[in-house]
């Protein structure tokens, strides 16, 4: 007997006027390309809109006239209005989208159920009405300067336009990052057209679709496709076209795609980066000590460290009530019961190389350093004495645990990696976090925030430092 097929799902988003105009309304005229995923002992195989380059040129040209045009007839508080509407469904468990994502986006993911539903429930409440409104305020102190001329308060009268066409290529490393630079675009009133990673190309299409429910006349404005990486004849017919391309990955992927973004677009590139954890002695009293850990091991644990602003490794002070290496023992422990609630997904070879060499290996410049814990484990903590040098991991839950005699001591290293710094994570008093800020943000850092809030961006977060709506 033949295997059972796996189940299909159509993935993407193509614009009813443009498949209208172009003669591709009809069922199967438009090419789509299966491709199967399979996690948990389980498969799917999606059905993702594959253009030609001359279709991809066409619907570029669609989103820039027909799109623009229909996007800015939409004010921004019905558009505000339609994304919540869209969170809103999307949060309730018996809408029946949600329980698709909720069946199929481990299966597309390779994350744990658990994980993904905690973590998907948290980022559409950043898209809440309220939260888009701080969007708004933390960009544009007057947000009708997107519909019409508002007093400049140097004098005169100013008004803000979104891009006609705002092209988004995304990382599929963490699932729901496509939605905050869509929702920034729609937010501008830009028509988007957005390339799926193709580790996870299932989410923004269903977000989209449920958008274009909500608010019929941004139908137009929206397109979701998907085209292999290193396509030159598709990524140059649609960053030909566009304003602004706006793309994550890899410093090696954005270098490629630079090459094919004119010189009169804006190129906005978001690569790899490093974020950091650091904890004064006045945060290691028993009661304090265990809270921080726990935090810390959350913020390791969530998205597998996939997320820019995944902590790689942690500073503890020396000369608190617990000692560092307590700290990290503790740490490892934390890891070693949150295992079994939120199981790691599964690695490639390739990662499962690099975990093991990063483990393995004994010595670096400042020192011996110690693995803790079973190595056989889903997760790894190393610890040693340092002189505040900054190691990067190989992630998917493996931690590097510094001690250090002054968190002090950590600034100086930090600037000679300034260019791929993020976020840090601080456990330390007031009057610590007040000295140690400004040192923190000349060293490169751009995000500073409680540890436990490293993986859960407040809504309107400035990525790396740029504005998310003005930019």
């Amino acid at each position: 007997m033949n295997a059972p097929r796996e189940p299909v799902l159509a993935a993407g988003y193509l614009p009813a006027g443009w498949l209208q105009r172009e003669g591709l309304a009809s069922q199967g005229v438009l090419p789509r390309e299966e491709r199967v995923f399979s996690a948990w002992g389980r498969s799917v195989r999606l059905s993702l809109p594959s253009l030609s380059a001359l279709q991809a040129a066409s619907l570029a040209a669609f989103l820039r006239s027909t799109g623009s045009r229909s996007i800015r007839q939409v004010p921004v508080t019905d558009i505000v209005r339609a994304i919540d509407q869209c969170c809103a469904r999307l949060l309730d468990p018996r809408e029946s989208l949600r329980r698709m994502l909720d069946d199929w986006l481990p299966v597309v993911s390779g994350f744990d159920p658990e994980m993904l539903r905690l973590g998907l429930n948290a980022s559409l409440r950043t898209y809440r009405a309220p939260q888009l409104e701080r969007f708004l305020a933390a960009d544009f102190p007057d947000p009708r300067i997107l519909e019409r001329f508002v007093p400049a308060p140097s004098g005169g009268w100013t008004r803000a336009f979104g891009a006609d066409l705002l092209a988004l290529v995304w990382a599929g490393n963490v699932p729901g990052l496509p939605l905050w630079s869509m929702v920034s675009g729609l937010l501008t009133r830009a028509s988007i057209i957005g390339k799926l990673p193709s580790a996870e190309p299932l989410l923004a299409g269903t977000f989209a679709s449920l958008i274009a429910e909500a608010e019929p006349r941004l139908a137009d404005a929206m397109a979701i496709v998907w085209w292999p990486g290193g396509r030159e004849d598709l990524e140059s017919a649609v960053f030909g076209r566009a304003d602004t391309v706006l793309a994550y990955g890899s410093n090696e992927t954005l270098e490629k795609i630079a090459q094919c973004v004119p010189a009169t677009a804006r190129y906005l590139a978001h690569g790899h980066k490093l974020s950091l954890g650091a904890v004064s002695r006045t945060a290691l009293d028993d009661c304090s000590a265990r809270s921080v850990v726990h935090e810390a091991a959350l913020d390791i644990i969530r998205w597998d460290q996939q997320g820019c602003y995944s902590p790689q490794q942690f500073f503890i002070e020396d000369g608190g009530h617990v000692s560092p290496r307590e700290w990290a023992e503790w740490l490892a422990h934390e890891l070693s019961a949150l295992q079994h609630r939120f199981r790691r997904r599964s690695l490639t070879l390739e990662e499962r190389t690099a975990l093991a060499t990063w483990r393995n290996t004994g010595q670096w410049a400042s020192g011996d350093a110690t693995a803790i814990g079973d190595a056989n484990a889903q997760w790894t903590v190393r610890f040693e004495q340092s002189d505040g040098h900054v190691v990067a991991s190989p992630l998917n839950r493996s931690v590097q645990v510094s001690a250090v005699d002054r968190l002090d001591d950590v600034v100086s290293h930090l600037h000679d990696c300034s260019g791929l710094l993020q976020t840090v994570g601080l456990a330390a008093s007031p009057q610590e976090l007040l000295r140690l800020a400004p040192l923190l943000a000349q060293a490169g850092v751009t995000r500073i925030c409680a540890i436990g809030a490293m993986s859960s961006p407040a809504p309107g977060w400035h990525h790396d430092g740029r504005f998310s709506l003005s930019d």
